[in-house]
């Protein structure tokens, strides 16, 4: 069952992580069960602190949603020991006909080489160039020939090596050229096969005929083989019994690794003659085949976005992924669907407060953990309630929420914001832990936010905030970098600025001195900094 990733922004806040943790539980408790909440980044000392206290586990990260080769239904065609005949292999290869070539293994499954038909016609005729085998076990010999072992020699053989020689009848005395490298192979001709046994041949193959008993009287030092198969068919059946680790390619495989993305081994197809590429794992076991059929089509990832609708926010490689659905109390952006998808949007101050209301639409109450995570994440992203995004019904459901838990709104609070300027974290830390990016009329702007309870003591970095903020615009070409820092005991927000300072003074009718402003009663990227800078730039 393929996963359906439930994932927030990039750079997740609390209320990210929760929602995401939140709505594929509540879609498992539906029945649902392919829901898995990811994230896109770090988990925030804030966040990891109320994971810990209520019991949870950091959701799985992911990276990106590009398809990759284990997204796509490739053949999961039989991989053969390189000891196997290639007579068995042949016949492998015709039980079905869209099978070109198989991927031969080693005997831990790791890959050794590849065997098609044509290796196989090709080895065929080398051998009616050079009718000669080497180090052949005997063992594979008598089952290529459904024979059996008439006389083993004075000193028995597991490998037989030599040329291969038919016997033709004829009248009279035939002059043969036995040497014991000659593989012999003969009808009911006693004559030819006293003068193999005298010639001490490496082997006779003795087709559809019996030992003669003058012959069972001579010493034999050759091994003899009887077989039911006529002469001409025994010696093609010869050259079959070699193990295809002989035959096989082994060198210049173009190997499909299943994180491989699709882009990648499409583009290494155009640039390879082959039609059929093994497909391994990380430790080179071989998974299956990949053809280039199932590169036309690849089957998409699926996805569910949740506090956020913005590409430049969301995973890498969302275009090449199909959503399902959206959750989120953001501005509408720039996401695009192919279908329609389940779209919920509302305007409140906690996408926590969407979800949570979900589960009481369905008649579901939350576990006890689960309604303390959610309580801290609409905490969290209403700065406590004071955040000019909060509405009563955030209020109602925080409180709804911190019942079940048995919490006090105040004690989880306290243990939020106290978690989020830390002094042993470092600036950059701090500065992009809620770190945004925004494209608005053209000007790509970062944005990022830190709450505090005591805005001085976090002040006192202010010069290690803006180097690392200089760092980031360079890295980045941002036009503008702003960092929030936020504070609910003031009501207001300090705010560094690197970029334009009359830009700021425009849009918030206050001017930064050395990079540095205080606005009173903004607290809100989303409703009041975003906007405010939305409709300066036009």
């Amino acid at each position: 069952m393929d996963p359906i990733y439930v994932t927030g922004h990039r750079n997740p806040d609390t209320d990210s992580i929760v929602s995401a943790m939140a709505y594929a539980q509540l879609r498992n408790a539906l029945g649902d069960r392919e829901y898995v909440a990811a994230r896109l980044g770090r988990v925030s000392d804030e966040t990891q602190l109320v994971l810990d206290r209520f019991g949870f586990e950091a959701p799985m990260l992911i990276h990106n949603l590009r398809n990759q080769v284990a997204d796509l239904e490739y053949d999961a065609a039989p991989a053969l020991n390189k000891a196997v005949t290639v007579d068995h292999a042949w016949q492998l290869l015709h039980q079905d006909e869209n099978i070109v070539a198989l991927p031969v293994v080693n005997d831990d499954g790791t890959l050794f080489g590849m065997l098609s038909t044509n290796t196989i016609a090709a080895h065929d005729m080398r051998s009616v160039l050079h009718p000669e085998i080497q180090n052949v076990p005997v063992f594979n010999l008598v089952s290529a020939l459904e024979g059996s072992i008439v006389i083993d020699g004075e000193t028995p053989t597991t490998m037989l090596s030599g040329r291969v020689s038919i016997a033709l009848p004829a009248n009279g005395e035939e002059a043969l050229l036995l040497t014991p490298d000659t593989i012999l192979i003969c009808g009911s001709q006693p004559d030819v096969i006293l003068q193999a046994m005298r010639a001490k041949v490496a082997c006779i193959v003795v087709c559809q005929s019996s030992i003669p008993e003058e012959a069972r009287q001579e010493t034999c030092h050759s091994l003899v083989i009887s077989t039911p198969q006529e002469p001409y068919r025994a010696a093609r059946m010869i050259f079959q019994s070699i193990p295809i680790s002989r035959v096989c390619r082994t060198t210049n495989l173009c190997c499909a690794h299943l994180t491989d993305y699709v882009d990648d081994v499409r583009k290494m197809a155009q640039d390879n003659r082959h039609q059929i590429f093994p497909v391994v794992d990380e430790e080179n076991r071989v998974m299956g085949t990949l053809g280039r059929i199932h590169l036309l089509k690849p089957k998409r990832k699926r996805v569910v976005l949740v506090d956020h609708n913005e590409v430049s926010q969301s995973v890498p490689g969302l275009e090449e992924a199909e959503i399902l659905a959206i959750i989120d109390h953001h501005r509408l952006a720039d996401v695009q669907t192919a279908n329609p998808i389940y779209m919920r949007n509302e305007p409140v101050g906690s996408t926590a407060t969407i979800i949570a209301g979900m589960f009481m639409e369905r008649g579901l109450m939350p576990s006890i953990h689960m309604a303390g995570l959610l309580t801290c994440a609409i905490l969290s992203d209403t700065l406590m309630f004071k955040s000019p995004t909060c509405t009563a019904r955030d209020i109602h459901m925080a409180e709804r929420m911190a019942r079940i838990a048995h919490e006090s709104i105040e004690e989880l609070g306290r243990m939020i914001f106290s978690a989020t300027t830390s002094d042993d974290r470092t600036p950059e830390d701090i500065l992009f832990t809620d770190f945004k990016e925004f494209m608005l009329s053209g000007h790509t702007l970062g944005v990022g936010q830190v709450v505090a309870l005591d805005s001085d003591r976090v002040l006192k970095r202010a010069d290690d905030f803006l180097e690392a903020m200089r760092k980031r615009k360079e890295e980045r070409n941002y036009d503008m970098i702003l960092f929030m820092i936020t504070d609910m005991l003031q009501e207001g927000s300090h705010l560094l600025v690197l970029g334009n300072d009359e830009v700021i003074a425009q849009a918030f009718n206050a001017r930064p001195e050395h990079h540095r402003v205080f606005l009173p009663g903004i607290l809100s990227r989303k409703k009041q900094v975003i906007p405010a800078l939305s409709v300066f730039w036009g």
